[in-house]
């Protein structure tokens, strides 16, 4: 980010590393690859653990092994005469003797260090060895005038390529003198209520800590900076929710015929969180301001209805709509879904994928200019620039964490100010949610609709295996049909697809030709299409798949899922996987094969599943276990990098985050009350390079 415009203050912060006392240029770029390039960096590098260096009359005040600070008298050097030996010196603490311990040491540089006769603070960690006390090599050996130098409680900190704990302690006891008083960003209420201290007491005490207590996530200095960071990340994105609304939607209003015709047409009534989520749709649809929703429901819990539902409104204004896929499969199958709902509203839908060439491509282009079609089903292939709408309301993004914010912003500049509705079918964790899609407002869908009976879940130890493959047998004999799922390799001589055309072959000799069908990433689209299409016709009758199946695809006659080598598999992905069973009324079950023996964390996984089919615990449970990057997979997700906060164990301090930025922006959308003024400091401070442009704009 470029100074321009960066307030004065915090100019210290955003020099140059080597202005810190000890740091050179050599250190200046070993920090710089752990991403630390400037002295606010070191700033926000907290200690990890800390040291007990109080200081003891004697090393018996500890059991050894364990670090000890003591006065001692210097007594004789025994110099390492023998190759390999090390070098001894005796010393006398208040109540025994004791050796401190060098390898490799130059007689002449410890003899000038710990001159005989004279005293030493020393500290360091005590062993026993031959029933003798002994210290090797002390981390500190000072002058008793100089004991003060070394802190009762030490901090230690994570370190980088080379640099040393009393390098990095130098490093930020010259960032701290750097560090300038701020106006308060917030709120004082909240601050008092919390009892967090000042920012830059704050910072002076998470750097100084006096014991372990004061390193952990609930410590009211670490909480405070940590609010501070996320504070900052929801401000980012309550100033783009503020932004994407600013008077730029448009006023779509349904009278209700067309889904009145829908829902006469179901053979069911739909859900109480169905019913809910529509409705928020809708009076979004309706208000001048432009929708930004994410829709996010279990596996099953009917979000092709409810998208439906909103797609229909913006046709009875008048409108079109799309709904859009990651994958040609899942659009062809929204399209199977759809199609008999709106033919029963008398509505026009049509899908465009990559496959439409020609004349096809060009009538179905033509059409849509037109207005005919009123909603198009497609995978980003409407992304294209020759994709023009007559009038599109309302685009809706299947799976988002497919798609980037930028492409969600692509998509809605197709339509004059369309309306944008994400849907997801990973549920996730409340606070995960606030970090993704803070800038959104979000609709859940949590109960099941009527019909879906409940998926037995086993575990089953991967030398079973026959007794599963005869239970497959029997099963398909019975008309019944299974998903075979491959295991994830990771980096091995094997690749997925080697391990599901390995699997495929021997079920194929148990069944015979043509029973068995095969799917996997490497094959081009038509085959996969094709493959899938003889499964959902009953065709095959068992289909070994890769994780390509995990999201979308729907054969109620599907009562069996195995998934094989279940441990390699995160927990939302195993969830994901045994949603595609338990779509019709047969009983379904899946087995879950592990290889024996399990990690402490595998089994857990696998256990967890076993006791619920509630997505939203899950994706708790998985969040408690891997921790927030690997939840969402950080690489795709642009999730940020937080240097402080800890979401698994600050959840609630997110939410907080989000109600206190949007409450500062309603109260003050320019952010020039004196606050206001603060959380701009705040978001320079931070980096949030976003956050200032749309300031700049606004």
């Amino acid at each position: 980010m470029t100074v321009k415009g960066r307030p004065e203050v915090l100019w210290p912060l955003f020099g140059g590393l080597t202005a810190l006392d000890g740091i050179g240029p050599k250190t200046e770029a070993a920090l710089a690859q752990a991403g630390i390039e400037k002295p606010r960096d070191v700033l926000f590098t907290l200690p990890q653990s800390g040291i007990d260096r109080q200081h003891r009359a004697s090393i018996r005040e500890v059991v050894a092994p364990a670090v000890a600070t003591v006065a001692v008298t210097v007594g004789l050097h025994q110099p390492n005469t023998a190759k390999g030996r090390p070098y001894r010196i005796t010393v006398e603490d208040a109540e025994t003797s004791f050796q401190l311990v060098f390898f490799h040491a130059r007689g002449d540089y410890l003899k000038k260090v710990l001159p005989t006769g004279q005293r030493r603070i020393v500290s360091g960690k005590v062993e026993i060895f031959d029933g003798i006390a002994q210290m090797v090599h002390p981390d500190h050996i000072l002058p008793e005038a100089e004991a003060a130098e070394i802190p009762a409680f030490e901090p230690v900190y994570p370190l980088h390529g080379g640099v040393s704990q009393k390098l990095m302690w130098r490093a930020t006891r010259g960032a701290l003198a750097l560090a300038p008083d701020l106006p308060e960003w917030i709120d004082p209420a909240l601050k008092a209520r919390e009892g967090w201290p000042d920012w830059r007491l704050a910072l002076a005490e998470a750097h100084a800590p006096e014991a372990s207590v004061d390193l952990s996530a609930n410590d009211p200095s670490r909480q405070r900076l940590a609010y501070d960071e996320l504070m900052a990340h929801q401000l980012t994105l309550a100033l783009a929710r503020a932004t994407a609304r600013r008077g730029k939607g448009r006023v779509t209003e349904g009278d209700g015929r067309l889904r009145t015709r829908v829902l006469a047409a179901l053979p069911y009534v739909p859900t109480g969180a169905q019913s809910r989520a529509v409705a928020e749709i809708v009076a979004d649809l309706a208000s001048p301001m432009r929708m930004n929703r994410l829709l996010q429901g279990d596996v099953g819990s009917g979000k092709t209805l409810v998208a439906l539902l909103a797609l229909l409104a913006a046709v009875e204004a008048g409108g079109q709509g799309v709904m859009m896929a990651p994958t040609e499969i899942l659009a062809r199958q929204h399209l199977e879904g759809l199609r008999p709902l709106a033919e029963s509203a008398g509505v026009m839908l049509e899908i465009l994928t990559g496959r439409d060439k020609g004349n096809e491509r060009a009538g179905k282009l033509n059409a849509l200019a037109r207005g005919d079609i009123q909603i198009l089903v497609g995978t980003h292939a409407v992304f294209q620039k020759d994709v023009v709408f007559h009038d599109l309301r309302l685009a809706i993004v299947d799976e988002q964490h497919r798609f980037g914010v930028a492409q969600r912003m692509e998509l809605g500049a197709k339509g004059l100010a369309a309306d944008v509705l994400v849907m997801t079918a990973t549920p996730i964790p409340r606070s995960l949610s606030l970090v993704q899609y803070g800038d959104m407002d979000v609709s859940t869908l949590d109960e099941k609709p009527p019909g879906r009976s409940p998926v037995k879940t086993a575990l089953v130890a991967v030398n079973r295996m026959d007794e599963v493959v005869n239970h497959l047998r029997r099963a398909v004999a019975e008309g019944r049909q299974a998903y075979w799922v491959c295991p994830l390799v990771e980096e091995s001589e094997v690749s997925d697809m080697t391990a599901a055309e390995e699997r495929f072959k021997r079920l194929r000799a148990v069944f015979g030709e043509g029973v068995v069908g095969l799917v996997h990433g490497q094959l081009p689209p038509s085959e996969k299409d094709a493959a899938m299409a003889r499964f959902a016709s009953g065709e095959t009758k068992v289909l070994v798949a890769t994780t390509v199946i995990e999201v979308g695809v729907n054969v109620p006659n599907a009562s069996i899922m195995v998934i094989e080598r279940a441990e390699s598999f995160g927990l939302a992905q195993l969830h994901q996987l045994r949603g595609r069973v338990g779509r019709g009324a047969e009983q379904s079950t899946c087995l879950m094969l592990y290889q024996a023996p399990l990690s402490e964390t595998g089994r857990r996984r696998l256990e967890i599943l076993r006791e619920t089919e509630d997505g939203f615990r899950i994706a708790e449970e998985d969040l408690a276990m891997r921790g927030a990057g690997d939840v969402i997979g950080t690489a795709q997700s642009g999730l940020p990098r937080f240097r402080i906060a800890d979401l698994e164990r600050q959840a609630g301090l997110m939410a907080l985050a989000q109600t206190d930025a949007r409450k500062l922006l309603a109260d003050d959308p320019r952010l020039s009350s004196p606050r206001g003024q603060a959380a701009r400091l705040l978001l320079w401070l931070m980096e949030q390079d976003r956050a200032i442009r749309l300031i700049s704009v606004g």
